[in-house]
């Protein structure tokens, strides 16, 4: 997500308010976390399972939305060699997931 563009106009109450709406909504638009991704019915196996994330930056975090069995799940992120391209995770059981990405 792109910021708010200020227009330039003689108006110099519409500039205000253009600056006014750009410091409060340009952050959010920044968050990483608003731009969330949904990949549907992953499958893992257990043990470690290296997942393309399709974020086009690199991952800021991660929730289990689905899943169709009694399975634990961690991530090893801090030693995974492409973080801005994939997602590690270890499954303790064979699982379908579906997964939240940020």
């Amino acid at each position: 997500m792109g910021a708010l563009a200020k227009f330039q106009t003689a108006v110099k109450e519409l500039m205000l308010l253009q600056t006014d709406w750009t410091s409060k909504l340009n952050p959010l638009l920044a968050n990483p976390s608003n731009n969330r991704s949904i990949l549907k019915d992953i499958n893992l196996l257990t043990g470690s399972n290296t997942i393309n994330h399709l974020l086009g930056r690199p991952l800021q975090g991660w929730n289990t939305i689905r899943r169709n069995g009694p399975a634990t799940i961690y991530d090893t992120q801090a030693t995974n060699p492409t973080p801005n391209l994939t997602l590690v995770l270890v499954a303790s059981a064979p699982v379908t997931v579906s997964l939240e990405v940020f």
